[in-house]
């Protein structure tokens, strides 16, 4: 059953105007965008609100008559015709800009789902379809063929210069479509699709000529609540389908034309728009058919030119006049770009720097705000403004919204952000920010049909810029969704050449792990099937072990890898496991048992010294056992010795963890153990800044306040005894301050080391002491530190002898233990360690941006080796306000096992509460010390290379001085031999360390494969969050040593690789106009376009070095389930919560056109929490989180929701701590009402739209990837 593996979807599209990896246009960074047609805002909030002001028109029940829905593939079976006929159309092609390939029409008859032009957005009546049927949650998905032949959207918005007279305003007007589509049935929220579909060739039936309302009067018809425009008969999670929609006309025409008189409009011609009330399609009703398909229109195959390409230029909006119903005429002009914006880092709130704006794009065609959130938006360019004043001189009478007005698409690449936004918050009143659309930052799309006009004396949500020149005579404003457009049958032919991708038809992260949970979510994961795919990361399971590893330790890229590396090297798929030694397990699941074997150790192959494990055979009765890694034979010690029963197992099988579970623990003996000796407990260190910068923010008498409680919450095995860490204290600014607390003194001493050159501890008695024999001297210590640095003027700090100092300390202590820093500038001070600010953004995108990422001196290399060496583990706490130079003061954190955290603009009121929930998890988790860890392997396959926080002094042996509960190590694997599909592949990973308690001991983790000798069985056992999460992991390393588009290109270079691989061996035949995908790596280009998209890839303008360095350290060390939300964050729509449940609503994806104005949505990334609310959310829904119904008296500055005394707020406050309770961070709540300031900030995670700085969009990604597969396969 090949079908059921793969998703083949039809990209045979038109030529297109720009590779998403060419040059950006002028004035603009990065991809220009494609102009989305009006679609449907994916949710029963009606989208395109005029603001609000009073009091509006009833929304009337039902749709207006005569409506139906656009067509789509009722079946496979329609959809395997269509791609037949159209596999002599021309490839993919979006790196050419060229002419559309011309030809005869299908021969199938079935037409394309719009009749629009490529200038045209789809907006009007909402179709009528058949009554929404709600599918269950997840549906059977069988791929089907999924058509994405609409022609390729053109990357580049451009139009001509913007109109200098009433005339060019609508003549331009005219090249605008409007079509039909529909709020959701569902009221609140998303809407179910329904599962009936219409038919592929419905006649487009012609309406009747519409009489223009004029322009200063809204439509009648209020909008609909009952009709929903269909498409492909997929399951959507979300959103109803949107209707197809044509991209906008994207070329002007070649030369200058006259503007011409609109000529009458007759009964004969093509019908025009029709008013609201009025659908231009009807189409029959067709059944679905047994198996899903996505489906996409067909390419018209209609002669076209290509004409030249025109950079961006200003905005226009639309003169007050009934629009015309000629053919419009191009003005061919070209406006000067304007610099780009600059924007603070998302993961601080600093004060960004002021800089003019992008120049917004001009003549696009307007789409619903928030209808989709198309790229994260540039945070400099200030909040949208209430009233934006009058607009340009030459481009007519102001509207109450810009919506006809695209903005170009400001925003940063997803990525996490540092979970601190506080800190002074951006300025407001910059110049240069695009026009907003309803305050969408992001590519514009058409508005939608049916909404009543503005109501008298509403604010305008961002209305365009106001310029010098003088303001023409007001008007009455008017909301630009009850102006109709001209109809297709209006455009010249070369404007009807180029359709949408249906972002509904490409597949969908939300429908995946929503079969994933429907699938997988109810029944235990049980591991004694070797090569069995776990359920993703995002979908509760609970594990029994029955002889592998549980996922929750070990995920695999790959459950079923190539017998030889021929194979492996043509797949290109890498075989790698990402590991997670200590992994906290839910409270259902048993922790690995501990098998103490006495005083004679663990039992262990003579040559491999791999660890007794089930994957060994007993033989000769019992008396030896032959290696499962390495096939020798090893003797049975006598007093392991047991009989076998009949099947050849021993009969203890099932009492011994070694021999039944896939993960447990030995007991180490005294062999184990650094220089032969027993270890000390550990020692808990903390050093920290008291230079002016820390005292001033409150970092000092915060982390003095709060160790005074932490300290009686130290990690302990058994939490009924008091825990034996030791701890020290150290303060430091240009000197270090060592502290004696010993318990017999009555006030602590203070000791002054100056001599930063040569390290050394001043006492070794009283220095590490024990937390509840000192605990009053402590805590004076702990109340005098603020006091004693109250009145500091000293700025400088040191920080290399600050690591130093507290490595003597464990030296001279003789134990291993971990170093709490909280540091806050770079270390300027005179000192071994000092650095210089080497910030240069002029590197960034040149060969040398890789000398950013690593480190400015080698002093911090030597030091960490010194810290392994004794088990030293360092944890940084950062409170920068500017440079601090992190890729070179995390080398000793990253090497050591530790981790960084980072609050840019630290600020008390905001962001104390982040900074001592990260702290008490910090200190409290579970942590081992000197850690050494090997991953053993089979004849066959060996590990390679390693990533994550740890030292190598050789090739097989990791090295931690630390290893939590949260740090992962990825292990790469190569063929060094040919592998047998009877024993499959075995790995074993081994980690020696010491407990908190003091006890060695060693961890085992064991995991089978299978191993096949056909490529599908590859392809069918594959677990596409993994890949990425070695991917990037892989990338990110690469960064410090090649130019980052070099890892960009080989990222895209082996994803292709992969994909063409399949498509060439385990595909069908089919039309190379087909992108075809296999089931389980279907997802595979959404989130390595995410990974491409990141800061640390593809930052954006003003991204700091820093943030970047922090991000690459960070990803290092994610596992599976963090690696994901980081790179696709999860969105929830609040408006559909229902308190009673207990489930959380089903998510929406990550575009702006998924956003409700009538919504709030919940976005998590592992970082952060957004709460975003729509200017149009309902009273009773703002009442009920925040406490006021009005949306003017929310507070943004606010960090956490009001503990009000409602279900819902309750509900909601249990959901985010829930959230806050999975991650290894604690996320920092961020209210971010629709056209605040913060939402540019939040628009940088909607993932799947088109980031500002050159971030492709998902559809254009997976066009991008379809160009470069069917050139490796050509």
């Amino acid at each position: 059953m090949r079908v059921r593996d793969e998703l083949r979807m039809n990209v045979n599209q038109q030529p297109h105007m720009a590779s998403p990896y060419g040059q950006p246009q002028p004035g603009y960074q990065g991809y220009p965008q494609p102009g989305y047609g009006g679609g449907h805002v994916p949710s029963g909030y009606p989208a395109q609100y005029a603001p609000y002001n009073g009091p509006g028109a009833a929304y009337q029940q039902g749709p207006p008559q005569g409506c139906s829905p656009y067509a789509s593939f009722p079946s496979k079976t329609l959809a395997t015709n269509l791609v037949s006929d159209l596999s002599s159309s021309s490839p993919l092609d979006l790196g050419v800009r060229g002419p559309p390939t011309s030809g005869a029409p299908s021969v199938s008859g079935a037409q394309s789902y719009s009749q629009f032009g490529q200038g045209e957005t789809q907006n009007g009546p909402p179709p009528m379809g058949a009554p929404p049927q709600s599918p269950p949650v997840s549906q059977p998905y069988t791929a089907g063929a999924v058509n994405l032949s609409g022609a390729q959207p053109p990357y580049s918005q451009q139009f001509g210069a913007p109109p200098v007279s009433m005339q060019h305003m609508t003549n331009q007007m005219a090249s605008m479509q409007v079509g039909s589509t529909a709020p959701s049935p569902a009221g609140q929220g998303y809407a179910p699709p329904s599962v009936s579909q219409a038919a592929m060739s419905a006649p487009y039936t012609p309406a009747a000529p519409p009489t223009f309302p004029p322009a200063s009067t809204a439509p009648s018809q209020p909008p609909p609540t009952e009709a929903v425009a269909r498409a492909p008969p997929h399951s959507y999670y979300g959103a109803p389908p949107p209707a197809q929609h044509p991209f906008p006309n994207a070329f002007s025409s070649t030369g200058p034309t006259q503007p011409q008189a609109p000529p009458p409009v007759s009964p004969q011609s093509f019908p025009q728009a029709p008013p609201v009330s009025q659908p231009p399609f009807s189409t029959a009703q067709v059944p679905p058919g047994p198996t899903q398909s996505y489906g996409g229109p067909l390419p018209p195959t209609q002669p076209s030119f290509s004409r030249p390409l025109l950079p961006t230029s200003q905005p226009s909006t639309f003169p007050a006049g009934p629009p015309p119903t000629s053919t419009p005429s191009q003005l061919p002009g070209v406006m000067q770009p304007q610099p780009p914006v600059s924007q603070p880092s998302p993961y601080h709130s600093g004060p960004p720097p002021t800089s003019t704006g992008f120049p917004p794009q001009v003549g696009a065609p307007p789409r619903p705000p928030f209808a989709g959130m198309q790229g994260p938006p540039m945070a400099s360019q200030g909040p949208p403004m209430a009233s934006q004043g009058p607009p340009l001189a030459s481009q007519g009478p102001p509207m109450a919204q810009a919506n006809h007005v695209p903005p170009t698409q400001p925003g940063m690449p997803p990525g996490p952000i540092n979970a601190s936004l506080s800190g002074p918050p951006p300025q407001l009143g910059m110049l240069g920010y695009p026009p907003q659309q309803n305050g969408a930052f992001g590519q514009v799309r058409g508005p939608h049909p049916g909404y009543t006009g503005p109501y008298p004396g509403q604010p305008n949500y961002g209305a365009p810029p106001a310029a010098p020149a003088a303001a023409p005579p007001a008007l009455k404003r008017l909301d630009p969704d009850s102006i109709p457009s001209p109809q297709a049958s209006d455009m010249p032919p070369v404007q009807k050449t180029r359709h949408r991708i249906d972002p509904d038809a490409i597949p969908s992260p939300i429908q995946v792990i929503e079969d994933d949970k429907a699938n997988k979510g109810s029944e235990p994961f049980t591991t004694g099937v070797r090569g069995q795919a776990p359920p993703l990361v995002t979908t509760k399971f609970q594990v029994k072990d029955q002889g592998n590893a549980s996922p929750r330790y070990i995920r695999c890229t790959a459950y079923n890898i190539p017998c030889n590396s021929d194979m492996a090297k043509q797949s290109q798929v890498p075989l790698a496991a990402v590991i997670k030694p200590l992994a906290p397990l839910p409270p259902d699941e048993t922790p690995p048992y501990l098998v103490d074997h006495g005083e004679s150790g663990p039992i262990r192959c003579n040559r491999c010294k791999a660890y007794m494990c089930p994957y060994m055979q007993f033989i000769e009765g019992g008396r030896r056992f032959q290696c499962g890694f390495c096939s020798c034979v090893t003797e049975v010690p006598p007093h392991y010795f047991q009989h076998l029963d009949h099947t050849g197992k021993r009969v203890d099988c099932y009492d011994r963890p070694e021999l039944s579970m896939g993960s447990y623990e030995f007991t180490a003996t005294v062999d184990y153990c650094k220089n032969n000796k027993i270890p000390q407990p550990p020692a808990f260190i903390f050093l920290i800044d008291v230079s002016y910068n820390a005292v001033k923010n409150g970092m000092v008498g915060i982390i003095c306040q709060e160790l005074k409680t932490l300290l009686d919450y130290l990690p302990r095995e058994n939490p009924d005894v008091e825990s034996n860490i030791r701890v020290g204290f150290v303060t430091y600014n240009k000197v270090l301050h060592f502290y004696n607390v010993k318990a017999s003194l009555a006030q602590p001493q203070m000791m002054v080391v100056s001599d930063v050159a040569d390290m050394f501890v001043p006492l070794l008695d009283g220095f590490l002491v024990n937390v509840s024999e000192s605990r009053v001297v402590i805590e004076s210590l702990l109340d005098q530190i603020p006091e004693m640095f109250a009145d500091t003027r000293e700025t400088e700090s040191v920080f290399g002898p600050v690591i130093q100092a507290g490595l003597e300390a464990l030296k001279a202590a003789d134990c291993a233990g971990k170093l709490f820093v909280c540091h806050s500038s770079l270390p300027i001070a005179e000192a071994p360690g000092k650095l210089k600010n080497r910030e240069d953004k002029k590197l960034v995108g040149t060969d040398k941006e890789k000398s950013l990422f690593q480190p400015q001196v080698s002093f911090y290399n030597t030091l960490a080796k010194e810290c392994v060496a004794q088990g030293c583990c360092v944890d940084l706490f950062l409170f920068p306000n500017q440079y601090v130079d992190v890729a070179t003061l995390g080398v000793v954190p990253t090497s050591t096992g530790g981790s960084i955290y980072k609050y840019t603009y630290f600020q008390a009121s905001s962001d104390q509460e982040r900074f001592l929930n990260d702290l008490r998890r910090d200190v409290q988790k579970q942590v081992g010390f000197d850690a050494l860890m090997r991953v053993r392997t089979s004849t066959g396959i060996r590990a390679t290379d390693f990533f994550g926080s740890f030292y190598m002094s050789n090739t097989t042996d990791v090295e931690l001085a630390g290893l939590d509960c949260d740090k992962t190590v990825t292990v790469e694997f190569r063929h060094d031999d040919k592998l047998s599909e009877e024993t499959g592949a075995l790995m074993q990973c081994a980690v020696l360390y010491t407990s908190c308690s003091g006890q060695r001991r060693l961890r085992i983790h064991n995991m089978a494969v299978n191993c096949c000798s056909q490529l599908a069985d590859l392809y069918r056992n594959c677990e596409t969050d993994t890949i990425i999460n070695f991917f990037a992991k892989y990338a990110y390393r690469s960064v410090l040593g090649s130019p980052i588009k070099n890892v960009r290109d080989s990222l895209v270079n082996q994803c292709a690789q992969i994909l063409a691989c399949y498509r060439k061996n385990c595909a069908s035949p089919s039309s190379a106009g087909q992108l075809i995908l296999p089931e389980c790596m279907k997802l595979l280009p959404v989130y390595l376009n995410c990974v491409l998209k990141s800061d640390v890839l593809q930052p954006g303008a003003d991204v700091s070095l820093d943030d970047r360095a922090y991000l690459r350290q960070l990803v290092s060390t994610l596992d599976v389930s963090e690696s994901h939300v980081f790179f696709y964050p999860r969105l929830l729509p609040l408006q559909k919560l229902d308190v009673m449940s207990m489930s959380l609503p089903v998510a929406v994806r990550n575009s702006e056109e998924r956003l409700s104005r009538g919504g709030v949505y919940l976005l998590e990334n592992g970082l952060n929490i957004f709460l975003w609310v729509g200017v149009n959310a309902q009273q009773e829904l703002l009442q009920n989180i925040f406490g006021t119904p009005a949306f003017g008296q929310i507070d943004p500055n606010m960090t956490s929701l009001p503990a009000l005394d409602n279900p819902f707020s309750k509900r909601l406050r249990e959901i985010i701590e829930s959230f806050r309770a999975q991650r290894s961070r604690y996320m920092k709540l961020m209210v971010v009402k629709q056209e605040d300031k913060l939402e540019l900030i939040f628009k940088h995670f909607l993932v799947e739209d088109k980031s500002n700085n050159g971030g492709a969009s998902y559809v254009d990604f997976l066009c991008h990837m379809h160009k470069e597969i069917r050139q490796l396969l050509s």
